[in-house]
């Protein structure tokens, strides 16, 4: 922050000390992205022109009175790309070789031999077409992967997907694909989209893996497809509730794997979030183009793809 401080006056708070520290204010950097302090204390945004958010989500500020405002809001998009996609690599793989399988067995000094799925050769849907999509499309292609996106549109020849099909039909695609990679922003349209309906219709003994949002799915309805056998297991690394409460049967599935909302969060991603916001901010006070601008309505940045 110190190419800001030497040219602005900057002013550090936390939640309580927001509606204080926002009067007379031109911009806000929101670094706690989970935070839900902003809609309480808008109503001290009195000179508030730009808003920016330390994360590739928005939803926890796409509040109606920001929606109808001038202010413009921007995101971190890019930052967590290539580490999400390496993590959900990592998770395809581990599924496939059962490393979950091999390290109880360690754990029990247990020497059994098992066969192993190959990658290659399986199929794989990405909801969500943005640049974490695409990223995940790239290293999933890589190791033989075939790749399908699910977007706002359908489309063909697309330079990442090859196939892209629309998020309105998902429950018709579900049935094709061995893994189902959620990665969509969080809209009142994708909300919940992972529901009973949605797991029913996807391929029996087919992986669900979330990366995106918790609220993307239903949890209930993901841990009853689980416990029915229609799924063969899950990654989940975000949650409707976090931390996850203590009592979730989903702690206790040998078939799931549970991550603290931590697979975009490689060493120094603290720091490159920062160096998003400056370059935004040196952009700012220049007048230029800003990066990264969300779209209120859509609750994301269009892709120009």
């Amino acid at each position: 922050m110190d190419p800001i401080e030497r040219s602005a006056t900057v002013r550090y708070t936390d939640a309580d000390g927001l509606p204080d520290a926002l009067r007379g204010a031109d911009a806000l950097f929101v670094w706690d992205f989970r935070s839900r302090a902003v809609p309480d204390a808008w109503h001290a945004a009195d000179r508030l022109r730009w808003l920016h958010v330390a994360s590739a989500g928005v939803d926890p500020v796409l509040f109606p009175e920001l929606r109808d405002s001038d202010v413009v809001l921007t995101n971190s998009r890019r930052v967590f790309d290539s580490a999400i996609a390496e993590y959900v690599l990592g998770l395809v793989i581990a599924f496939a070789k059962d490393f979950a399988g091999s390290l109880r067995l360690q754990q029990q000094r247990i020497w059994r031999h098992r066969e192993t799925e190959r990658v290659a050769g399986t199929s794989a849907l990405v909801v969500g077409t943005g640049p974490i999509g695409r990223a995940i499309a790239s290293l999933l292609r890589a190791v033989g992967v075939q790749v399908t996106g699910a977007g706002r549109r359908a489309r063909g020849n697309d330079p990442d997907f090859g196939t892209v099909v629309s998020s309105e039909e998902l429950t018709r695609h579900l049935g094709e694909f061995d893994v189902v990679i959620a990665v969509a922003p969080l809209t009142e349209q994708t909300r919940g989209m992972f529901d009973a309906r949605a797991f029913a219709a996807m391929r029996p003994g087919a992986r669900f893996i979330n990366v995106g949002r918790g609220e993307l799915m239903v949890t209930d309805d993901l841990i009853s497809a689980l416990r029915a056998g229609q799924l063969s297991g899950a990654a989940l690394d975000v949650f409707e509730q976090e931390p996850l409460p203590q009592d979730s049967p989903l702690w206790t599935m040998e078939n799931v794997l549970i991550s603290a909302h931590m697979s975009g969060d490689f060493v120094g991603w603290r720091n490159a979030l920062v160096e998003v916001f400056t370059d935004n901010f040196l952009r700012w006070r220049e007048g230029r183009e800003l990066r990264n601008v969300v779209d209120k309505q859509l609750g994301y940045v269009p892709s120009t793809n």
